[in-house]
Formats: C-alpha cells, structure tokens, sequence
C-alpha cells in the first residue's frame, strides 16, 4: 500500500531537516512526502530540494503565500496532491521512530481512521538532536533523552513500550480517541467525502473537528498512540489567538451536536475556484 504523507509547515526549516531525516529511516519504504507549506519564506524551499537529492526521497512542495495562519487551506491543497490511496497526517516538527510509518500502514483498515500523539520536547532538548541521531534512531532512546534534559514521566511509556504493551496500552488509555493533526491518518476516499478540513477554522481544534466529521459519516477511531510514536521539537506559537480557540470550539461542539458530515468550506470549493493539483 501506497502511502501520502501530508506535512503541514511554515517557516521552520531546522526543524523541518530533522524530520525529513527521520522519514529517510522509515522501515515502510513506499511513501511520498507532500509538504504542505502556509507561506514559508525561500530558505524551506531551498531545504525541500537539497533534501530530496540528499535523501532520494519523493517530495512534493504545495506552497501557498503567506496571508496568515490558513492552515486548514494549504492541507486541503496536499491532499488533492496525494497520489496514494492511504493519507498519513503530520507536522514538521514531528520526528517519526523508524517503524512511524510500518505502524500507520499495518493498522490501516477500511471504516476505520488513526489516532496516535506525540512525545513533546523542551527546547534544549529539540536542538540536541542531530542527523545521526535521527537515522540511528537513538534520539528515541529513554536513556538518551534523560541524558539530554528530559523528565521523568509516566509518558515516557510511549517510548518503551514493546509491541504487545503497545496493544494493551491502546485498548485501556482513558485518552480519547480524536483525530491529531500530528499523528493521524485515513483514507483519502473518506477524507474527500467529508470534503477535507473546514478552512473557516483557523488554529484550535481544526484537526479534532475533521475527526468529528469522520465519525458522524461513520468511520470507526482506532489508536495507535502506544506505537506510532513520533517527538514534538519544541517552537513558539504566536498564531494562537484565544478568540479564534473559542470560535473554533462553538464551531466543533455544533458539528458534534448537529451530526455534520460534511463541511460546506472544504476541499471542494478548491474545485469550484478551478484550482488543479499538479
């Protein structure tokens, strides 16, 4: 199975290597990147296209100028860009583990999309990791990661957990089962026929509110937070607006309430404006 992975960034591109080195490690071979971009500046450009000849990897660049946070837009875009028939849903500050992908790709099944998470880093710990640190793996390494700054903590299980654990911790977290942004994935057939993310929303819960829709169309939830595992390098968020959070919720909770299947403000008005992946 033909894997796209749709990747959301804007204007990080040290951080954006990082993970672009951690999908050139992926055990699960048959994959394509498509980056979508909310305006980055020419250096993440400049990035994409010394790490698609540095790696082999198949990059697709999807930019949009910078008119503000649209991220709901640019991955709308990605998704009409992707060539497989499975969508995996990341960030660019999302480090994969070697088997990221494997997990995603084995756990795929036809009424169901993915949850996963993500195991979130200081700054310092962020900037330690390196290339080789990646491809080795090591960066994943609960010794490692002590050694460099981080806590202990009772979700440094996400780490150690062995593939069996790994099952059992899925089935029993009290966490539920949203749909993330950084570590989702589902059929490119289901995310069309809920008409992709609502581009009225802009940071806050846009994700979880594209999850809602799946589950009002009758997708089933299914976790894989316990063993696809990616890091969260840490970054400043001075897009978020608690007015915008709020109007974001009074629009989840009516789409909650209302069994909304479909949002009149998706991937569909890209159509109708003309425009064309590719």
């Amino acid at each position: 199975m033909q894997l796209s992975v749709i990747m959301s960034t804007y204007n990080s591109p040290g951080w954006l290597e990082k993970v672009l080195w951690g999908y050139n490690a992926q055990t699960h071979r048959d994959f394509e990147i498509v980056i979508a971009d909310d305006g980055s500046g020419p250096e993440t450009a400049a990035l994409i296209e010394r790490m698609r000849t540095e790696t082999g990897l198949r990059l697709k660049h999807v930019w949009q100028r910078d008119d503000g946070f649209r991220k709901c837009r640019i991955l709308n875009k990605a998704v009409l860009h992707a060539a497989g028939d499975y969508l995996a849903f990341t960030d660019g500050d999302c480090i994969p583990r070697q088997d990221f992908l494997a997990v995603h790709a084995a756990r795929a099944q036809p009424g169901y999309f993915l949850s996963g998470g993500y195991y979130k880093l200081s700054m310092a710990t962020s900037e330690a990791i390196g290339r080789e640190d990646v491809l080795s793996g090591r960066c994943f390494s609960l010794d490692w990661l002590l050694a460099r700054g981080l806590r202990r903590s009772y979700k440094n299980l996400k780490l150690t957990a062995s593939p069996a654990q790994a099952r059992v911790f899925n089935r029993i977290t009290p966490t539920r089962c949203n749909f993330k942004g950084s570590n989702g994935s589902a059929w490119k057939q289901d995310v069309l026929a809920v008409n992709g993310f609502d581009e009225r929303m802009s940071w806050g819960g846009e994700d979880r509110e594209f999850g809602l829709r799946l589950l009002n169309s009758g997708i089933k939830a299914r976790h894989v937070r316990y063993d696809a595992i990616v890091l969260h390098l840490d970054h400043a968020r001075g897009y978020v607006d608690p007015v915008t959070v709020a109007a974001n919720k009074t629009l989840r909770k009516a789409t909650k309430r209302l069994g909304v299947t479909r949002t009149p403000q998706g991937i569909q008005q890209l159509l109708d404006s003309g425009y064309a992946a590719g």
